[in-house]
């Protein structure tokens, strides 16, 4: 998949463009993605960075990275996608100068966007307005049930099979791993702590059956109160795994939440309950 900031780095071919911020490329973000790779011209997706949301003055937990987002547009079969940057020039812009300087410019013959898409100054460039420019724009219907919104919702209740169910895939955690207080290899489980984006979702506190690739994790998230923790913490033990994962990325998938974090009588008390975690883990299946 071929990724570009500019509309002039794209060839000007024929083009079928899906448009949105697609921010975790869930269920109905998909069936957008898919009725313009289905449409039969070279598959475009124009996006944005950083999210409209947050640059008109409104705080937006992401459910992924720009970078995420790209990896999971690209498992959708997109060839060509186009992250445009968002900014207040941007969002000031006539609705047909932002439609000729983003899309015409591309090549684009067929517009996608969901229900309700609106662009360009106070939201009121419409799909009518793209097909009075001779574009064949489409409209998706809402996939009943599923929007971003009610993941978030979700997540902060620690109901991570029905978030997977609305997302197509599990809810995930990603970060850098960075030095944390070592504590977990005295006790004979060495975790990864996770420097996580502020502007990203973090689920519910609590203990989490997942995984790191093909390699199942249990995820610790909270404050790790059995020691008087007051920092949040994601954590991650890779099960059967040795090595150096400082400076590495990890996309941690959450399977299922396991348990509240929670303080214990004694130290032996805290590392049994982290052995059944484990075992827990090994169990747990695979959402969405």
């Amino acid at each position: 998949m071929n990724v570009v900031r500019r509309p002039a780095e794209l060839e000007r071919v024929p083009r079928a463009v899906a448009i949105g911020t697609f921010d975790g490329v869930h269920l109905g973000h998909r069936a957008v993605v898919r009725a313009a790779v289905d449409a039969g011209l070279r598959s475009t997706v124009v996006t944005f960075d950083p999210h409209p949301r947050t640059v008109l003055g409104n705080r937006v937990e992401l459910l992924a990275t720009l970078g995420r987002r790209l990896e999971l547009l690209a498992d959708c079969g997109v060839d060509d996608v186009l992250v445009v940057e968002f900014t207040p020039a941007l969002a000031a812009l006539e609705p047909e100068a932002f439609a000729r300087m983003v899309l015409l410019e591309t090549g684009a013959e067929v517009v996608v966007a969901g229900e309700g898409f609106r662009f360009g100054r106070r939201r009121e460039g419409t799909l009518e307005l793209l097909r009075a420019l001779g574009l064949d724009a489409r409209e998706v219907p809402l996939v009943p049930g599923i929007s971003s919104t009610e993941i978030r919702r979700h997540a902060h209740a620690g109901e991570i099979e029905a978030a997977a169910r609305l997302l197509g895939r599990p809810l995930e955690v990603e970060g850098l791993v960075v030095s944390g207080d070592q504590r977990g290899g005295t006790l004979g489980f060495p975790t990864a702590n996770l420097r996580v984006d502020p502007d990203l979702l973090v689920p519910a506190f609590g203990i989490y059956a997942g995984a790191v690739g093909e390699r199942r994790a249990a995820v610790s998230i909270g404050v790790n109160p059995h020691y008087g923790g007051t920092e949040r913490r994601v954590e991650a033990y890779l099960l059967d795994w040795e090595g150096d994962l400082y400076g590495s990325r990890l996309v941690v998938e959450l399977w299922r939440r396991l348990r509240d974090e929670r303080s214990f009588a004694s130290e032996a008390e805290l590392i049994a309950q982290i052995a059944r975690d484990v075992e827990e883990t090994r169990a747990a299946t695979r959402p969405g």
